[in-house]
């Protein structure tokens, strides 16, 4: 089934939660956290009253009427946070969707739109462990700091796609 990449609407935010849960990266073997895991603050923050800035952005992969992934980005003091001025991103797809190039035309979607409205880099963390590092990568992401179990990333987005 062919999915269709396009910018969420506003009713559509409520989403976010499933996609934030499933964002979590669970590695093989280790048992998956609570869903309400997403109500500590240090989660909350991607995406409670998300819609009310203006670097608030969203789009799906919508599969069969369905939203089947989600990547949205909004500029928070998240565990990607590099500044003030440059968005975070969070990404994620439901299991049985992934691998099948959603998240990159995702990723390529958002990232277009970013750029057309002047910004100029976005950030992301994520897990070194997460098969996502590869896709980032390819994208022109490049580790700007790291720890023993995440990198921070940014694209700059000068660059091409």
């Amino acid at each position: 089934m062919e999915a269709v990449i396009r910018q969420l609407k506003e009713e559509e935010f409520g989403v976010l939660g499933d996609f934030l849960y499933e964002a979590i990266f669970i590695p093989e073997g280790v048992e998956p956290p609570p869903r309400d895991i997403i109500e500590k603050p240090e989660l909350r923050l991607y995406i409670e009253g998300f819609g009310s800035s203006p670097h608030d952005i969203a789009f799906g992969a919508v599969c069969g009427g369905r939203i089947v992934g989600a990547v949205w980005c909004r500029i928070m003091a998240d565990y990607g946070h590099v500044d003030d001025q440059t968005p975070s991103l969070a990404i994620s797809l439901y299991s049985e969707f992934r691998g099948q190039g959603l998240g990159n035309r995702m990723m390529r979607a958002i990232l277009s739109e970013l750029r057309s409205r002047g910004c100029k880099q976005v950030s992301l963390a994520v897990q070194k462990a997460n098969y996502a590092v590869k896709l980032y990568r390819s994208l022109g992401f490049e580790t700007v700091s790291e720890n023993t179990e995440e990198f921070i990333m940014i694209k700059k987005l000068t660059e091409d796609i």
